[in-house]
């Protein structure tokens, strides 16, 4: 049966790929359906707005009631708890912050595998370890459901404005049906390979980004010793060969750019406690695959510094304010 299901979505997708988008798509199709969001958090928030806007009808819960108010004001239904979710929608994405948490919405009490449909697709976007997807995708298939990961890159900013990017692994003829879904989110939809890719693809970029914003900020604060306007510096650098992302379009340095957490002391983005959660998956990785990664290994504990320092809740490119504190220990 879920074979089947999982067959109609992927011939729906490949026959309304060819009909005039003026009349119909796959997306207004697939709005008839319940699409069911757990975990709406400073990205899940966002992510379910989007679904909405698109015309998805949304089942959303959220283990703090709170969370709920402005998806639900914008039509949202909202329930009690996973298991609830499970039971009125057989798409359904979770948000969450941690493997931990992805464990217990799944095969909880009241969790989704409670109540799940057979032939429901379940596509969890939160980080989390690779093995831990694996498990999932198994206790899921046991149910007669799928599951995909699709963890995402962007931020806050672009889950806001739908332009993120979703990393996605499982099985490769459900990918039609999960990018359908995944596009009214995200600008970019890239399919990985098998379960836990997805997630090996998001440690890796996290711990690229991570060691190029310490770099970054220990850059501008030299430069800013030596007297260099940090306005000029940064624009020197987004010329030159030292151009990168957190230089160009997340720069840490408060003044140099606007609309970043760096020019709001900090707040909103991506948390360091997050930051360090990631880099903490790319290291147990990196162990289990008997990888070195000593500039991951170090980043790791320069933000796990961070969060004993008080910089726990501050976006992570708060690590140039830090750097500029240490100069004075």
């Amino acid at each position: 049966m879920a074979a089947v299901l999982r067959g109609s979505r992927c011939l729906v997708g490949r026959f309304y790929k060819h009909v005039d988008f003026a009349f119909v798509s796959t997306r207004s199709m697939a709005s008839k359906t319940q699409v069911g969001f757990i975990g709406l958090g400073n990205m899940g928030n966002p992510m379910a707005k989007n679904l909405l806007k698109h015309g998805y009808p949304v089942i959303a819960t959220d283990v703090f009631p709170e969370s709920c108010k402005e998806v639900q004001e914008l039509g949202a239904q909202i329930v009690d708890n996973p298991a609830e979710v499970a039971d009125k929608a057989d798409r359904i994405i979770t948000m969450l912050p941690s493997s931990p948490n992805v464990v217990d919405v799944y095969t909880g009490p009241n969790g989704i595998l409670k109540k799940v449909k057979k032939g429901s697709l379940l596509i969890d976007s939160s980080t989390i370890d690779p093995s831990v997807s694996k498990e999932m995708a198994a206790a899921a298939d046991k149910m007669g459901a799928v599951f995909m990961d699709a963890p995402v890159s962007g931020g806050v900013g672009a889950a806001s404005s739908g332009k993120l990017t979703f990393m996605v692994g499982g099985a490769e003829e459900e990918f039609t049906a999960v990018k359908e879904l995944l596009s009214c989110m995200g600008a970019n939809v890239v399919y990985c390979g098998q379960v836990g890719t997805g997630q090996a693809a998001k440690i890796c970029n996290n711990m690229l980004l991570a060691i190029g914003m310490i770099g970054t900020s220990e850059t501008m604060n030299l430069g800013i010793r030596l007297g260099l306007d940090p306005k000029l510096l940064a624009q020197i650098l987004n010329m030159s060969s030292g151009r990168c992302w957190s230089s160009d379009t997340y720069n840490p340095v408060p003044g140099v750019m606007e609309g970043v957490p760096s020019g709001n002391n900090y707040q909103g983005g991506f948390g360091t406690q997050l930051m360090a959660k990631d880099l903490g998956l790319a290291q147990n990785t990196a162990t289990n695959t008997k990888t070195p990664v000593p500039l991951g290994s170090l980043a790791h504990q320069i933000y796990r510094m961070m969060c004993a320092r008080g910089y726990a809740s501050k976006d992570f490119s708060s690590v140039f304010q830090f750097l500029r504190e240490e100069e004075g220990q």
